[in-house]
This record gives C-alpha cells, sequence and structure tokens, in this order.
C-alpha cells in the first residue's frame, strides 16, 4: 500500500502526520509513504529525520487582506500544482493525506483533481483556511474536537481526535526529570510557551521566580531558545539558587516529561493538548492571541468546559497570577485529581487508529 502524506509549517501539522505514518507502518510494515513538504518548513528537519521519504514543493501562503504577494501565491500554487501531479503519477498512492498547512492545498487538491482519495485532519476547534478550502475537494474529513465538525460537510466529517495522544497515550512516568536536577518523587509543574517560546509566559515566569523558591514543589521551565537568551542572566542566577526550579531553552522529551509530572502550564495548541488529555493532566492554558480565528481560546475553552483546565488570558496573565493558579491546583489535591479524570476522559487514546480507519475507507 502506498500513502501520501502532506502537512507542514509548524509541529502542530507535523507531528499528526508523524504519529499516523509510525501507526501505519506498525499495522502495515509494507507501506510505501511518500512525504510533500516545503523545504522552508519545520517539516524540512523533522520529516527525514524519522526516515521518511521526502519531497518539496514551494508555496507560501495567502495574506488576508489585498497584497501584490497574493500574486506569487497564486503562481506558486499553481507551479506547485503541476509538480504534485508529476509527484501522484509517479508515486501512485493509494490515498492522500493531508493534515494542514498551506503546503496540503496543492497536494490535496491535485490528488483530488486526479480521482486519488483523499482525507484531511482538522487539530483545532476552528479549522484553518487550507483546510475549509480543501474540504469541498476531499473524500472524507477527521477532526480532533467535536466543536469543529459545524464547519464542514456532516457527512463526510469524522471525529478521531490527534494522532499524537495515542502516540504519547501509553509513555510511562520515569524519573527523568532528575536529568534535569529535579526529585522525581515531588510534585512537578511544567512551564512553556510551545516550541519557540513565548514572550508574555517569559514575562509572568521571571516575575513569578521570586515566589517559587522553597515551595513543596518543584518547577520545570522551558523558555525557548530565543528567550533563553533574552533572560539568560537572570535564568542562570535561579538555577544556582533555586533547588526547586529548572530552566532550559527546550524540552525534547515533551511525553516522558508530562508523563511524569502533575501540572501543565502552556499555550493551548492542539498538539500540546492531545498529549495533555491523552496523560490525564490537568492543566493551566494561555491561549494565544496570535493565532488565526482566535482558535487557541476555543481549544482551551473545550478543556474548562469539563473542568480538566483553567485557563487565563494573555493579558491577563502575570506572575501573581501564574504563581496562584499552580497553588491552587497543586495544593487541592481533591481538585487536582478531579481535573486529571476529566482531562484522561477528554482525552483519545486510539485516536491515531480512528484516523487509520478513515484513511482505509476510502483508499483504492
Amino acid at each position: 500500500m502506498k500513502i501520501m502524506v502532506t502537512g507542514g509549517g509548524t509541529g502542530g501539522h507535523i507531528y499528526p502526520a508523524l504519529s499516523f505514518i509510525k501507526l501505519a507502518k506498525k499495522i502495515n510494515p509494507k507501506v510505501s509513504v511518500l512525504y510533500i513538504g516545503t523545504r522552508k518548513g519545520l517539516e524540512s528537519k523533522i520529516v527525514p529525520r524519522e526516515g521518511i521519504n521526502f519531497q518539496t514543493i514551494e508555496i507560501q501562503g495567502f495574506r488576508r487582506s489585498f497584497h501584490w504577494e497574493n500574486a506569487r501565491t497564486i503562481y506558486l500554487f499553481l507551479k506547485s500544482f503541476k509538480k504534485t501531479k508529476k509527484l501522484l503519477q509517479e508515486f501512485k498512492p493509494d490515498v492522500v493525506l493531508g493534515t494542514g498547512g498551506y503546503v496540503s492545498a496543492p497536494v490535496i487538491y491535485a490528488a483530488a483533481k486526479l480521482h486519488v482519495p483523499t482525507v484531511i485532519h482538522e487539530q483545532n476547534s476552528i479549522p484553518g483556511m487550507t483546510n475549509k478550502f480543501l474540504s469541498s475537494y476531499v473524500d472524507k474529513i477527521a477532526i480532533s474536537f467535536p466543536e469543529a465538525q459545524r464547519y464542514f460537510p456532516k457527512e463526510r466529517t469524522m471525529f478521531t481526535g490527534n494522532p499524537r495522544a495515542q502516540e504519547v497515550a501509553t509513555t510511562k512516568k520515569s524519573t527523568i526529570l532528575e536529568e534535569y536536577g529535579l526529585n522525581s518523587g515531588i510534585s512537578t509543574v511544567v512551564i512553556f510557551g510551545g516550541s519557540q517560546g513565548a514572550l508574555k509566559i517569559n514575562q509572568a515566569f521571571v516575575e513569578a521566580l521570586p515566589n517559587f523558591a522553597g515551595k513543596n514543589y518543584q518547577v520545570l521551565y522551558a523558555s525557548g531558545v530565543h528567550y533563553y537568551e533574552e533572560f539568560k542572566e537572570i535564568f542562570e542566577q535561579a538555577r544556582k539558587t533555586m533547588k526547586n526550579v529548572s530552566i532550559v531553552p527546550y524540552i525534547h522529551q515533551m511525553a516522558e516529561i508530562l508523563a511524569s509530572v502533575n501540572l501543565l502550564v502552556g499555550r493551548s495548541g492542539a498538539t500540546s493538548l492531545a498529549e495533555m488529555t491523552a496523560l490525564g493532566l490537568p492543566g493551566i492554558l494561555i491561549p494565544s492571541p496570535f493565532v488565526t480565528n482566535d482558535h487557541q481560546t476555543k481549544n482551551a475553552q473545550s478543556l474548562v468546559d469539563v473542568k480538566a483546565a483553567k485557563m487565563i488570558s494573555n493579558d491577563s496573565f502575570n506572575g501573581v497570577r501564574l504563581v496562584s493558579a499552580i497553588e491552587e491546583i497543586l495544593w487541592n489535591k481533591e481538585l487536582s485529581r478531579e481535573m486529571a479524570e476529566a482531562s484522561k476522559q477528554h482525552g483519545v487514546v486510539d485516536s491515531a487508529e480512528r484516523l487509520w480507519n478513515v484513511v482505509m475507507e476510502v483508499s483504492r
């Protein structure tokens, strides 16, 4: 069987695709996969490292307001459409899966025009422009949040959850915190602002730092590489003087960390929430205001509604609120337990299998 996969730009589009591919190869070791991305996107670094056949096209996103760059976008779309048709004719996939990002548009569109079965996967509660466009052409649409259903044709839409959830769901608690200079037997909160970090979260963390001293819980903080350099002097001083606080630029073993902590504080991107709920973690969510259609607020609200998370707006987030929210949960064992149970119930731990079933349903 041959599957063409496309999706990129951010980890939120790439990691669900990789989780799906890993399951597909586990189910059928003879599955052949060709991944289509861009040379400039994050996928060009991540996908080849996984040993997956990778090809690139050149494409960029539309500007929402009138801009001369949109003319170039149309030109690149047509150019990529032509190249993708050639790749489709050479690879001859049984099905094409798109996980979002503007790279998906010419690939899925070309596949549909060549009558190759197509599926798109939407990670967020409010779909992006690309998946809204493609929904008119594809055979099936898989969604991660039930709230996304209303944006797509009901008869072609299936709720699967985010495939990343299934990949991390079996991760066990370990002593990994000790690698960060922390005690694996103490209540721990992990705080991060996404792979690149977030200025507002860094500012609030720096403000909160003195209040973490001497507390009966630990803090593992990932600043983002750029912000680590910006706040390096403060961070280095804290690392020397505070035994219950560990500060790093980036956490590579995030699934194992999440399985070994008691509380998550961070943005409400789809992948983070999939991991959080798969592992049954309570969360304090600070939605990014810099995303399309404010979808992170809607993502977070879905967990607030089931009492799995607390939400603080980006504008009102500061050090005082950060410490207060952490201690409200960590110091109330009953509340922490209830939030963890609600989070676990909201997780979809067979999400990759569900997406596999959708892909198999339409494959030729």
